[in-house]
């Protein structure tokens, strides 16, 4: 196991562009939920261990800008992966550029709505306008070593390991269940104005953060 992960980290791997398509999925789908579980946690904190939120949009448990971020990270660190202290550097900087920008769009293009509000959380230290602040990216940091040191050398290893039909069956399969998750709850239901997950999960009783 070693040796196979100093050739991750010393040499280049070459898929063809589909089994590449297939490991992206696997890296959306695991940092997708990877994000949920980070959120859900925090904010069972930042509500004094009193309340557990349901976060995010869909019904699945995934986050979508932790996905987006993650492809983000891998274009822009995967190359610098034998420098770790280069990759959270990259990774602090890109993420909170990231963050800044999406928590600013959507609340311009949505009149003041947003996801996410530092100002009201806590460690909020070095916070930005309520869309960024220093415990967020420090964190977003950490979790790109994360994602450049286990995440994808395991999605490697499965892509090389499995035949590669199974592989892009699963692979592309379970991501399509999360996209289409994604696109109803964001879409569909709007525009159709059909019941969202929020809508559903509420009147069971789950909580959700009130922006």
């Amino acid at each position: 196991m070693k040796e196979k992960y100093n050739l991750y980290l010393n040499n280049d791997h070459h898929f063809d562009k589909l089994t590449m398509l297939g490991i992206f999925c696997l890296i959306i789908v695991i940092t997708g939920i990877f994000g949920f579980i980070y959120e859900v946690i925090f904010y069972y904190f930042n509500s004094g261990m009193k309340m557990v939120y349901w976060r995010g949009g869909n019904f699945l448990p995934w986050i979508n800008i932790y996905a987006i971020g993650s492809i983000m990270l891998y274009f822009l660190t995967y190359k610098h992966r034998k420098k770790p202290i280069k990759v959270f550097l990259l990774s602090f900087v890109a993420c909170g550029i990231l963050e800044y920008l999406a928590g600013l769009g959507m609340y311009v293009l949505a009149d003041g709505f947003r996801c996410w509000d530092y100002n009201t959380e806590i460690w909020n230290f070095g916070n930005i306008h309520g869309f960024v602040c220093l415990r967020s990216v420090t964190f977003f940091g950490l979790s790109a070593l994360l994602l450049i040191y286990f995440i994808v050398p395991l999605c490697f290893l499965l892509a090389k390991s499995m035949p590669r039909k199974l592989f892009l069956f699963m692979s592309i399969g379970i991501c399509s269940i999360f996209i289409i998750d994604e696109l109803y709850n964001l879409v569909f239901a709007r525009l159709l104005d059909w019941p969202r997950a929020s809508d559903i999960y509420k009147k069971i009783g789950f909580k959700y953060m009130e922006f």
